[in-house]
C-alpha cells in the first residue's frame, strides 16, 4: 500500500480508509459513429493503470496527491457530499499510464477514485454506479467495466459487453506531445451515412472476432479503424506500421484515436511470440517516436490493473 506523507497525517484522529484500482487502455480497438448518431468506442484493457488510497478525515480538508488531479479531487468531493458538507480527507493517486497519450489515464484516475472513496463511504461502486458518478465529469472510456466493452464515451454509458481475447502484446510508438481528450471530444464532425454503416458493419465483425478469440479477426477490424482515423487525427506512422504488420506476421495495428500512440499487435500465445517481437522492434526502431510494450490485460485482472507489462 502507498504511504502517506507524513504532513498528511493527522496523529490522535480516527481515520477511515480504503483502496481501488482501475486498468488503462491501449487507445481502442475501435471507435466511431453509428447510423443512430451514437459516439463509441471499443476499450482494450491493458495492464497498466491507476491505483488510489483514500484517507477519510471527517474534521479535516479534502486534499488530492498530486495536487494537479483536480478531477479527481471534484469526484471525491462530490461523493463526499452525499453525507453532508462537513469531512474530508486525503486521496493518494499512483498511476503507470502517461498523460496525454490515449490510454485513459483520466478515467482510470477516477474510476480508482470512485472505488476508493465509495468504498470508505458504504457507496454503490458498481460499474453502472461509477458511469453516474462520471457522467457530470467528463465524457471518459469504459475501464469500469471488466473485459473488452463497446462503450458510449459521450454518453458515460456501456452498449455492450463483448468479452477478452487470449494475451495480446502492443509494441507501441508513440509519435510524441500529448493531446488534451476533453478539448478534442468538443469538436463534433459529420460522420456521412455510409461511413456510420461500415463502424456498424465494424462491431459485428469485431464481436464475432472476439467472441471466437479470432487475434487475426481483431486485427482486420483494428487496422482499418486506424486507417479511418487517419481523416480526423493522421498518425504519421500508420502506413509504415501496416508494412511492418504484414512482414512480421502481426495480426494488425491498434492506434489511440485520440492520442499519440500507435502500436503492432502481436499473439503472446504464438510460439514465435518473441522471434516476431524481436524483428518488430528492429523494424519499429527506424520510425520516428519512443518504442514501448504494453500487455493485454487477462480476465483476472481486466477490472482492476495489475502491474508493469
Amino acid at each position: 500500500m502507498m504511504e502517506l506523507s507524513p504532513a498528511a497525517r493527522r496523529v490522535g484522529v480516527d481515520l477511515d480508509e480504503g483502496t481501488g484500482e482501475a486498468c488503462g487502455t491501449f487507445g481502442e480497438l475501435l471507435q466511431g459513429v453509428l447510423p443512430d448518431g451514437t459516439a463509441f468506442l471499443v476499450t482494450f484493457p491493458i495492464t497498466l493503470g491507476t491505483r488510489a488510497w483514500f484517507r477519510y478525515d471527517p474534521h479535516g480538508p479534502l486534499r488530492v496527491y498530486p495536487a494537479h488531479k483536480t478531477k479527481s479531487l471534484t469526484l471525491a468531493r462530490t461523493m463526499l457530499d452525499t453525507r453532508g458538507p462537513a469531512g474530508g480527507g486525503a486521496l493518494v493517486l499512483d498511476s503507470d499510464l502517461l498523460v496525454g497519450k490515449g490510454l485513459a489515464s483520466s478515467s482510470a484516475d477516477l474510476v480508482a477514485t470512485a472505488r476508493s472513496v465509495g468504498t470508505v463511504l458504504g457507496l454503490d461502486t458498481s460499474p453502472a454506479a461509477i458511469e453516474d458518478w462520471l457522467r457530470p465529469v467528463e465524457p471518459t472510456d469504459g475501464v469500469m467495466h471488466p473485459g473488452i466493452v463497446v462503450f458510449e464515451h459521450r454518453a458515460v454509458r456501456l452498449r455492450a459487453r463483448l468479452g477478452t481475447l487470449p494475451p495480446v502484446t502492443v509494441l507501441a510508438v508513440d509519435e510524441g506531445g500529448q493531446l488534451d481528450t476533453i478539448a478534442y471530444n468538443r469538436h463534433t464532425r459529420h460522420v456521412p451515412p455510409a461511413l456510420t454503416a461500415e463502424y456498424a458493419r465494424l462491431v459485428d465483425d469485431l464481436t464475432r472476432a472476439v467472441a471466437r478469440a479470432d487475434l487475426k479477426g481483431v486485427g482486420a477490424v483494428t487496422t482499418r479503424s486506424a486507417t479511418l482515423n487517419q481523416r480526423r487525427l493522421p498518425k504519421r506512422n500508420l502506413d509504415a506500421l501496416i508494412r511492418i504488420a504484414d512482414r512480421v506476421g502481426a495480426p494488425g495495428v491498434v492506434c489511440a484515436h485520440s492520442g499519440t500512440m500507435l502500436g503492432l499487435l502481436l499473439d503472446a500465445g504464438a510460439p514465435d511470440h518473441d522471434e516476431a517481437l524481436v524483428a518488430a522492434r528492429a523494424a519499429c526502431e527506424r520510425l520516428p517516436g519512443t518504442l514501448s510494450v504494453y500487455r493485454s490485460a487477462a480476465p483476472s485482472d481486466s477490472r482492476e490493473s495489475a502491474g508493469a507489462p
